[in-house]
């Protein structure tokens, strides 16, 4: 747990407002990318090279509900941060401007896929990582000043971080796809497990850093075991890839589950 902070009333209510419009733009970005406001959606964008049969690291559709649970996360944060713990809270004084600009980030992303711009998509959706990584950063080391903080901020903030990490992995795969790197040749079947195992070990590394928090991990694995399915159905099939996208998915989630039992208990001795 940690201190709350005593700052100026006015500067605190403009962060607020400005973290609330900043998550209220990604939430509409959000309706863009579905197509339900108008937008493209982004399974037809950018010449259809971001659908889930468009690569081997391309998740099924359904593993994009997740989104649900991010954009849900964030509007309670928006609201959260609003109360007397929220403005209180040490820990959101510091994390508004990167979950705003997460946010911003995250809206941007979704315009540049519309726009077919697979190339700066990659750079913006890896700025979003960072940007994420650093929120994770920040509640590892400042902590949370209540439980409903705590909960709130890992389960959405660490969702959101594991799922980015499988969706910057689609979105290279995507890219490079577009400039026909690969194409006719054996080696994008070796080198999608490989960057499967590496999103494992990102999943296991996380669990560890964040001191037992699963809520990464968890969506790391999901997003993974939605890779499998997609390559063990639909139009681009790799058994291969499919089974050891979802074998790695589970013992992703065993290996951080372990992690973060160990740091669990490390927790509690004297």
């Amino acid at each position: 747990m940690q201190q709350s902070i005593a700052v100026p009333r006015r500067p605190v209510l403009a962060a607020q407002i400005g973290t609330a419009l900043a998550i209220a733009l990604a939430i509409y970005g959000s309706f863009l990318g579905s197509g339900a406001a108008g937008g493209t959606p982004i399974q037809n964008a950018a010449g259809g090279y971001l659908s889930a049969d468009a690569t081997l690291l391309a998740p099924a559709g359904p593993a994009f509900s997740i989104w649900s649970l991010v954009y849900a996360g964030l509007a309670v944060f928006a609201v959260y941060q609003f109360t007397p713990a929220g403005t209180r809270s040490e820990t959101l004084h510091r994390l508004r401007g990167p979950a705003s600009l997460s946010a911003l980030l995250n809206a941007a992303w979704i315009l540049t896929a519309q726009a077919g711009w697979l190339a700066v998509s990659v750079a913006v959706i890896f700025i979003l990582l960072a940007s994420l990584v650093w929120v994770a950063m920040l509640l590892r080391t400042y902590g949370s000043a209540t439980r409903t903080e705590h909960w709130i901020m890992w389960i959405t903030f660490g969702v959101y971080l594991g799922w980015v990490c499988v969706a910057s992995l689609a979105n290279t795969a995507a890219w490079l796809s577009s400039l026909g790197v690969g194409a006719n040749a054996s080696w994008p079947v070796a080198a999608a497990i490989i960057l499967l195992i590496v999103a494992a070990a990102i999943a296991v590394a996380l669990t560890g850093y964040t001191r037992g928090q699963l809520a990464p991990a968890a969506a790391i694995a999901w997003g993974l075991a939605w890779i499998g399915a997609s390559r063990l159905s639909g139009t681009n099939e790799s058994t291969l890839v499919g089974i050891s996208a979802l074998a790695i998915a589970g013992l992703a989630l065993l290996a951080a589950l372990a992690v973060a039992v160990r740091a669990r208990k490390e927790r509690s001795l004297p």
